[in-house]
């Protein structure tokens, strides 16, 4: 039997944000074929009606998710950095630490996985992971590296903290020491 999953919002409701949520938790657990209603509804303790209060159909709550790693796991995390206003390298160490502590990129494999069956899916990857790239890039060259090592750098720690993210280092408790001693081969110390 699925897990419950605990709501942001009142018993007998579900926002928005709750179904985009538990879609992402579907999506890693069991890829985009996993997202059917009901069974989504058992696990928010709802009927089916409270999904169709928000979407019409499940192409919908997938565009809706595709949007949301976007917008929300990725523009709005690299638009938070840019007014970081203390030193390049604490701006590094800041988004590397806040990537993790909020799962950012925890549904990066999943969307990934996605993204070799659906064509708009793969677009929207391609676009965002060369956002990230850019952003990361630009972030090196602010802490003093050229063009290239910026490049190289900034790559290596988005798709690390990809991968740090897809194995679970959240949940070990040094996860924090981790990350600093990433950041501190990154910047070359």
């Amino acid at each position: 039997m699925a897990e419950s999953i605990a709501r942001n919002s009142p018993k007998n409701a579900a926002t928005k944000e709750d179904w985009i949520l538990l879609a992402y938790k579907v999506l890693n657990e069991g890829g985009v074929a996993a997202i059917k209603v009901v069974p989504m509804a058992k696990r928010l303790n709802l009927t089916s009606g409270s999904f169709y209060w928000h979407f019409k159909n499940v192409r919908e709550l997938l565009d809706e998710v595709l949007r949301y790693w976007e917008q929300e796991l990725t523009d709005n995390v690299i638009t938070k950095a840019k007014t970081f206003g203390g030193p390049p390298e604490d701006r590094i160490l800041l988004l590397m630490k806040k990537v993790i502590e909020e799962d950012a990129a925890l549904p990066d494999h999943a969307v990934s996985v996605w993204a070799k069956t659906d064509e708009k899916v793969q677009e929207a990857y391609q676009r965002t992971i060369g956002k990230r790239f850019q952003f990361a890039a630009w972030m090196f060259e602010q802490a003093g590296f050229s063009k290239e090592e910026a490049k190289a750098r900034g790559r290596l720690m988005v798709t690390s903290l990809m991968g740090d993210s897809s194995t679970g280092l959240k949940a070990q408790g040094d996860w924090e020491k981790v990350i600093e001693r990433e950041h501190a081969i990154l910047i070359g110390k």
